[in-house]
């Protein structure tokens, strides 16, 4: 009898990290992730010493199809991914690719220069490089020892 209570006293504190690890394994999980079917970009945004950089996997887009505009500090990047499959011809039996309008915006830090973002293209990724402005780039200053 008091090892069927030791066990219910500790049933639910097991139950809850079978839950904690089930979130975190979600959250860590690679893979695509749940967007409703829409076409939803991934992005990685980091920055060096010069630029606040934004990278943005958009594959089977032409640039053509990708614009960029900032108003206001923010910076919008949209497009679209057009279905290229023709339904009348074939049997899909899975369909995991996502089509459609997409739409990612990000705030800009009033570190940054607006006025002389570049972007580039190339083999599906979107390279977006954000410079620092000159008085918040990061200075070293060597000191001298006595």
């Amino acid at each position: 009898m008091l090892l069927e209570r030791r066990e219910d006293f500790f049933r639910p504190f097991r139950e809850l990290q079978r839950e904690i690890d089930r979130i975190f394994d979600d959250f860590f999980r690679v893979g695509p992730r749940e967007t409703g079917g829409r076409f939803v970009p991934d992005v990685d945004i980091y920055e060096t010493e010069n630029d606040l950089v934004i990278e943005l996997d958009v594959p089977g887009l032409k640039k053509d199809d990708i614009k960029i505009t900032v108003q206001d500090g923010i910076l919008v990047i949209s497009g679209e991914k057009k279905i290229e499959r023709d339904e009348k011809k074939k049997n899909y039996m899975i369909v995991e690719r996502c089509f459609g309008k997409f739409e990612r915006a990000f705030n800009l830090p009033d570190y940054v220069d607006a006025e002389k973002i570049k972007a580039k293209y190339e083999n599906g990724v979107l390279v977006i490089n954000i410079p620092k402005k000159e008085e918040k780039k990061k200075k070293v200053i060597d000191v001298k020892i006595e």
